[in-house]
């Protein structure tokens, strides 16, 4: 009897990325805790899936509860707030941030508060507008956690510390993608296929304008990997039309993801 595909969660990702005075592209990356089931000591994305008090902050402010989630979980993960003053419509300050991580940061991850009371006791209003669509990739029918993840794109200029939390991610680097591709290859980084093709995909930009622009002008093709063996080896199968420069591309997740 065929066991009936578990129904993917609702999950957003947000591509923080900055130019520094040595490179023109660096990108923001968390590695995840040995510990955690799925994709445990990976490094990817800041990142999560949706939660209730997401849904709810949208509602509220009219906004879009994926966009919401990729701030929050961004915000949990590194301690980087893209977030604006809602009486002056200014950027929150380095000092303002600061001040809300060390005050909310532990107490919204372990639930003790939530993203939107903090968002509301500031005054403050999520930056969902300097978010650019990137991608959407669903995790395939066999695996026993399934997501339905958005990804987004932003650039980064500002220079607030970024923090791991340490439990759920224990390291948070700036890193160029085309070097953690690399780094992945050589065994310094765990990288999943789907963090390595969106890392290759930017890699492609020549610099933060480049890959925003890049993103704008490329269509939301829905990614659903689909497992192939070949002569050559395990493959996995994309549509060519989603923008990573070809179909078919060599798996390399290991048997727990």
């Amino acid at each position: 009897m065929t066991e009936t595909p578990v129904q993917p969660r609702p999950a957003a990702t947000l591509i923080l990325l900055r130019e520094t005075t040595t490179e023109p592209l660096q990108t923001l990356m968390v590695v995840r805790h040995e510990a955690i089931a799925f994709a445990g000591g990976a490094i990817v994305f800041p990142g999560g899936r949706v939660d209730d008090g997401d849904i709810a902050l949208a509602e509220a402010v009219g906004d879009d509860a994926l966009k919401i989630a990729a701030i929050r979980e961004t915000f949990e993960e590194s301690g980087i707030l893209l977030a604006y003053e809602a009486a002056t419509g200014n950027v929150v300050s380095k000092l303002t941030s600061k001040r809300i991580v060390d005050r909310y940061r532990a107490a919204v991850c372990a639930g003790q508060t939530t993203f939107g009371d903090m968002m509301r006791t500031e005054n403050l209003i999520a930056a969902t507008d300097r978010l650019i669509a990137f991608a959407r990739w669903i995790t395939p029918p066999a695996r026993a956690k399934r997501f339905d993840t958005y990804f987004f794109v932003a650039a980064y200029n500002d220079d607030h510390d970024v923090d791991h939390d340490g439990a759920e991610v224990t390291e948070a680097v700036w890193i160029s993608p085309s070097e953690l591709v690399r780094a992945g290859h050589d065994g310094r980084y765990k990288v999943v296929f789907a963090t390595r093709m969106n890392l290759q995909r930017l890699a492609m930009s020549a610099s933060v304008p480049d890959a925003l622009a890049r993103a704008r002008a490329t269509p939301i093709v829905t990614v659903r990997p689909e497992a192939l063996d070949t002569p050559s080896g395990r493959m996995i199968r994309i549509p060519a039309e989603a923008g990573y420069g070809g179909e078919l591309f060599e798996c390399n997740d290991p048997p727990s993801i």
